[in-house]
């Protein structure tokens, strides 16, 4: 049987920065025809919330998985961590109140559907396993929200598309499937395995069709001023997916 699923990362809901309403109805339709739906990390930011508190933007941030669970019930819906979302109460709330929602389940680090695999893109920073990945998360984990003039001035260089070459010039293709792909060998998820296709987020550069040592990655971009954005698309033959081998919580 095959199925389609559609990917998406790095929407930093609650930051001034983000530009997702203008995308909202294309995340809707892909749901709405997709039967698996991968939240590829990043999806909020806790640290650059503009609500009144951390606890409001966790207690937010459950809100809106519950409600895209419940208006899209035949959808499946898997939420991958990244860096701005490895936040100690939002982990605890997915640990404690997932369950709420029958079509949800999560993952630390990555998610395999037949020749696909999904994941947040962290590991471009360094040739990493998952104890340094998670080192490189810890940052996040107790991280207090950003004050209100760092807000501010934050907002502003995204405003005057300060940061827009960050990406381009930091975070090359070659470079970036390079080190997916060490991470990929060390979870013994290389293309030996049959993978074919990555998807991952992170580095905020859409990057669509890139061929690297026989597969291909995708990026969807990330929707904020001056970045490409889409929701990705693809299909799997099979049944279950296979998520994290190695789960594992907390901070090292």
């Amino acid at each position: 049987m095959q199925n389609r699923i559609s990917f998406i990362s790095d929407l930093h809901l609650f930051a001034r920065r983000s530009e997702f309403p203008r995308y909202a109805e294309n995340l809707r339709t892909a749901a709405r025809r997709s039967s698996v739906l991968v939240l590829g990390g990043d999806i909020f930011d806790f640290s650059w919330s503009t609500l009144p508190s951390l606890e409001a933007t966790v207690e937010a941030a459950f809100h809106w998985l519950q409600k895209l669970g419940q208006e899209h019930p035949h959808c499946q819906i898997h939420y991958l961590l990244g860096n701005h979302d490895y936040c100690g109460p939002f982990i605890e709330m997915l640990e404690q109140r997932s369950g709420e929602i029958p079509n949800f389940s999560w993952h630390h680090f990555y998610l395999r559907q037949g020749e696909n695999l999904f994941l947040h893109g962290d590991a471009v920073e360094g040739k990493w396993n998952h104890e340094r990945l998670l080192k490189y998360r810890s940052r996040w984990l107790h991280r207090p929200m950003a004050g209100k003039l760092s807000r501010g001035a934050y907002y502003l260089v995204h405003r005057a598309r300060l940061h827009h070459p960050l990406p381009y010039l930091i975070h090359w293709k070659r470079r970036a499937a390079n080190r997916l792909l060490a991470y990929m060998n060390y979870i013994g998820e290389g293309p030996e395995t049959g993978v074919r296709n990555v998807y991952f987020g992170h580095i905020h550069r859409r990057m669509l069709n890139y061929r690297y040592r026989g597969m291909t990655f995708h990026n969807c971009g990330a929707p904020i001023a001056g970045m490409r954005f889409r929701v990705l698309e693809t299909h799997y033959d099979g049944d279950a997916p296979s998520g994290d081998k190695h789960r594992m919580v907390g901070a090292v």
